[in-house]
């Protein structure tokens, strides 16, 4: 009996043992992530990984990339200076003390200038330094990283959910929280309203209602203020009379069968053109740059770009693009989803024509749908609020200059 309880208790102490992964493992992982074809959970199911884990190594890939192309000189001091220990043993003393001072330097460079977070994502627990002494140079807990976030809605009930918030947001957009909880529960579902919260917070989405600015600034990032109220009409409609005055961008959750995806564009306001966009399985700052850069590669730059207050908007790398173009920018208060208005109609109309009729599995076909639709309504679906012409129609014409058959044979 006792040794029956032994072998019990030795097979849970195996069990718990932390998973350990090759850096070549983790590379290949990042790199389907990159590129975009499956949705992380899809990816994390097939190698039996947590979603997280992807996370922080596509940032750690992302933010280490520049290294293969640029050699650390300290690196290469310092093998310089153990060579020259080899063969001066006289100097060792005097050498170790140095480089200790020089550690303790560094080391305190180190956690007065990266945080915690990011600091234990330097741990190597394949490296022949133990981790305990890992830890105890980089001044973190060992504890911490045993720590394994829950990652929320991950579950195929929980994404279910969340294709039923969407399509309760695109249909009554000024629905906040507390209503869309009532009409779930009255659609057959039992969730809380802090559920709820959580899932539109991971979602991107608020209610499309004017709300007090009461917006606290955070200490990381710069907020903008809202530069579309001068354009504003006795109506208090926003009223962009050129095209390339204002562009403005977003990123929407897009669902899937098997997941879902997220979908960021920028469009320009007055002709109602959509002119880049991008779809992707994570949310993060590389999607908005990736599609800003784009659309300032294709077209004329803007006077104003406008987007919310989302960290992927104030994120350094991409006010920095804008500052470089000298692009004016503007953001809308917190919760004020509708001073963004334009793009959010585009996203109704994407999802109502296309996205909730196709009921896409894949991101790939998606990506492809999606595409032939943008096509379609840029270059033939017809716009009242431009007189039903085409958005390529009048912003060939606005940029050029062009009559209307000359616009028509560009476009064509």
């Amino acid at each position: 009996m006792l040794e029956y309880e032994k072998r019990n208790i030795e097979d849970y102490i195996m069990s718990r043992k932390r998973k350990t992964y090759s850096a070549d493992f983790k590379a290949k992982l990042v790199l389907e992530v990159l590129e975009g074809a499956k949705t992380l959970n899809e990816i994390a199911s097939s190698y039996e990984v947590l979603p997280k884990n992807l996370l922080n190594w596509k940032k750690q890939f992302i933010e280490n990339i520049s290294l293969a192309f640029d050699k650390s000189a300290v690196v290469k001091e310092y093998k310089e200076e153990i060579a020259i220990l080899q063969e001066n043993n006289d100097s060792l003393a005097k050498k170790v003390g140095t480089l200790t001072i020089e550690k303790d330097f560094l080391e305190g460079k180190l956690v007065s200038s990266v945080s915690s977070k990011e600091r234990k994502a330097m741990v190597d627990t394949e490296h022949k330094l133990s981790l305990n002494k890992q830890c105890a140079l980089l001044q973190i807990s060992k504890s911490s990283l045993y720590y394994e976030e829950v990652i929320p809605f991950s579950s195929e009930e929980d994404r279910a959910l969340l294709n039923a918030i969407d399509e309760i947001y695109t249909e009554s957009p000024s629905y906040g929280s507390r209503r869309i909880t009532e009409q779930l529960k009255q659609d057959g579902y039992l969730v809380g309203r802090k559920h709820v919260r959580t899932a539109m917070k991971l979602m991107g989405i608020v209610a499309l209602y004017p709300k007090p600015r009461t917006t606290v600034a955070n200490k990381m990032h710069q907020k903008y203020p809202y530069l579309l109220s001068e354009f504003k009409n006795e109506k208090n409609q926003v009223i962009i009379e050129q095209a390339n005055k204002v562009w403005s961008t977003d990123i929407t959750y897009i669902k899937l069968e098997k997941g879902f995806a997220y979908l960021a564009a920028i469009i320009d306001w007055n002709t109602k053109k959509i002119l880049s966009w991008k779809l992707s399985n994570t949310m993060d700052v590389s999607l908005t740059t990736g599609v800003l850069k784009e659309a300032l590669a294709l077209y004329p730059k803007p006077d104003i770009l406008n987007t919310d207050q989302g960290s992927q908007y104030t994120a350094n790398e991409h006010i920095q693009i804008l500052v470089d173009h000298n692009i004016s920018i503007s953001m809308d208060a917190k919760g004020r989803s509708i001073d963004n208005i334009v793009i959010e109609r585009f996203w109704r109309t994407l999802k109502y024509e296309d996205v909730y009729l196709q009921h896409y599995n894949t991101i790939k076909e998606a990506d492809i749908g999606i595409g032939k639709f943008i096509t379609y309504y840029n270059s033939r679906r017809l716009h009242s609020a431009i007189d039903y012409n085409t958005p390529n129609e009048v912003y060939y014409r606005a940029i050029n200059n062009l009559g209307s058959d000359q616009v028509l044979q560009k476009v064509a």
